[in-house]
């Protein structure tokens, strides 16, 4: 296992970051979701791999092979992190890919440390522009909602886990889009995660208000968003940060659940390479404004 060393700045503990790296090349910084890690997102190496792309992952601190610290688990230390893997894997012309949460790191990363290191964006799935509903942001989630997560997680975290994967793969009586030996696969991901850091995390993603944020992303970006996605629905997410970067390209993948980047994973791939290899043949369906499509 390779690691990246950085510190927590509220405690001053250690941190190793678990990451891995794979081919060469332009890098792609793939950033995963929660409650999961870096292994979430294995469907799309080989084919960023084999069109001479660099693949770095990585595991967010408190999830996978990372370590676990008892310290804040918030945007500023999730944006340290990543500036400490652009840093010292001296990452350049670098795209990064933010799915679910990791869109958050994406947002505040470039909020703080800035674009020099990096040219292109992809916002899958993600918990922009702010996930909790508020006086000021009625189109958001209730509270309510965040707050049962976490009566569920104290109450039985795994078997939590278990029914979160088939609401995130959109699994019912009549669509059961992933294998019965995927499921428990992605809750084993999961239940590697600190209980604490788990908590923390979902707490982060509900009150995190990512729209001053979002104002510094000034390169190309890519939006990517399923309307089926029952985790973090599209109107109170990706068609808002859409309105917010109106120079976006915003994909909208009809009947996609929140895990795409498995359930749709070979229409995500070439979409990506479309975009970040600078393809002027991308055969996708974009929204427009008034929520007519149209091909390009």
């Amino acid at each position: 296992m390779e690691f990246i060393q950085t510190t927590d700045l509220s405690t001053g503990e250690e941190i190793q970051l678990c990451y891995k790296s794979y081919g060469k090349g332009r890098p792609v910084v793939l950033i995963h979701g929660w409650p999961s890690s870096k292994e979430m997102l294995e469907y799309q190496i080989e084919d960023l791999v084999n069109n001479n792309l660099r693949v770095v992952k990585y595991d967010r601190r408190g999830f996978g092979k990372s370590s676990k610290p008892w310290g804040l688990y918030n945007y500023d230390a999730f944006a340290e992190d990543l500036d400490a893997v652009m840093t010292q894997l001296d990452l350049q012309d670098a795209v990064l890919v933010g799915f679910s949460m990791g869109g958050g790191e994406v947002a505040r990363y470039l909020s703080r440390f800035g674009s020099s290191r990096v040219t292109k964006v992809v916002l899958i799935s993600t918990v922009l522009p702010f996930m909790l509903k508020t006086e000021n942001n009625q189109d958001g989630v209730d509270s309510e909602v965040f707050q049962q997560i976490l009566e569920a997680i104290n109450e039985d975290r795994i078997a939590f886990l278990d029914n979160f994967g088939k609401q995130f793969f959109g699994v019912n009586l009549i669509n059961h889009p992933v294998s019965n030996s995927y499921l428990p696969y992605f809750t084993n991901l999961a239940s590697i995660a600190s209980p604490n850091a788990t908590k923390q995390a979902a707490m982060a993603f509900a009150n995190t208000d990512f729209r001053m944020d979002i104002e510094s992303i000034n390169v190309e970006t890519l939006i990517i968003h399923g309307d089926a996605d029952k985790i973090v629905p599209i109107e109170a997410s990706s068609a808002r940060t859409s309105e917010l970067l109106p120079n976006s390209q915003y994909l909208v993948y009809e009947g996609a659940p929140h895990g795409l980047f498995y359930t749709h994973r070979d229409r995500l791939n070439q979409d990506l390479l479309d975009f970040i290899l600078g393809s002027e043949t991308l055969q996708t369906s974009y929204l427009n404004k008034d929520n007519s499509t149209f091909i390009v």
